[in-house]
């Protein structure tokens, strides 16, 4: 039997990008799952796109994590769907593409709020019932730039490693729970947060074309799908892009000469 199998699975951002992907690649695997995002009319239509046969097994689940006082509502609700969770997906989140000085802070603000403080407020409400249980599963898709920033990125960079040293604190805080962490760093992927993105003054910017070679979003859902089966504690997914964890690592000072020149607007 497959560690999903029979899973209660809760996706934030699953009205599009990877959190939709991951919706019809774990709506194959027999899990039942739970869809949340803003947008009621579009988690109807993902849900649609599911077969027919899985269809009873998903519920729809409207939430702003920029609303914070609203989470833990969302969340005992959640838990009432189907008298549990094993697993939740933090995926939700927005994009903020300016150069420092042309930030104001209410936009760094807003990035943090939706990317690092709801991603937090579900899992502090929700790992009660993780201890209750002794068994439960955090899975966050952060970014290659939770690990390391990049220009025009740095509200979307903090809220990323902010994630990170939220989650490697809960992981060994819990361990002894038998509550799992696993940290997902996509890189360059094809999917539709550039129009999802703030800009400067925080307001929906134009999309913008690729600059680099992005990897189909079906694909990374397959490659994240691997990951939450094995329980991995963190996972670099994309192309050559990946290869800046490890030259920062190593070579701190070659990578800072080469980040400074890369253009990832």
């Amino acid at each position: 039997m497959s560690y999903l199998t029979n899973k209660v699975i809760w996706i934030t951002g699953a009205s599009s990008g990877i959190g939709e992907a991951l919706v019809y690649e774990l709506s194959r695997k027999k899990t039942k799952l739970i869809l949340s995002a803003r947008r009621k009319k579009e988690l109807e239509r993902v849900k649609g796109n599911c077969p027919p046969a899985v269809q009873a097994d998903i519920r729809i689940l409207p939430l702003d994590l920029e609303k914070s006082d609203t989470l833990k509502l969302c969340v005992q609700a959640a838990l009432q769907l189907f008298g549990g969770i094993d697993i939740l997906i933090n995926n939700g989140g927005i994009r903020l593409g300016s150069r420092i000085s042309d930030t104001p802070l209410e936009a760094d603000r807003k990035v943090m709020e939706i990317n690092y403080f709801g991603a937090i407020a579900l899992a502090k409400y929700l790992l009660p019932h993780f201890v209750s249980k002794q068994r439960g599963h955090f899975v966050n898709i952060s970014s290659v730039t939770g690990i390391f920033g990049t220009p025009y990125r740095s509200a979307y960079a903090a809220s990323k490693h902010a994630l990170h040293g939220f989650f490697d604190s809960l992981r060994a805080e819990h361990h002894h729970d038998h509550v799992t962490v696993t940290m997902i760093c996509p890189g360059f992927i094809q999917t539709s947060l550039p129009l999802s993105s703030v800009t400067a003054s925080a307001s929906a910017s134009k999309p913008q074309a690729a600059k680099s070679p992005r990897m189909p979003v079906r694909r990374a859902a397959r490659k994240i799908v691997a990951a939450i089966s094995k329980r991995k504690q963190e996972v670099y997914i994309g192309g050559k892009e990946v290869f800046g964890v490890y030259l920062k690592r190593f070579f701190p000072s070659i990578f800072s000469a080469i980040i400074r020149k890369v253009e990832v607007r």
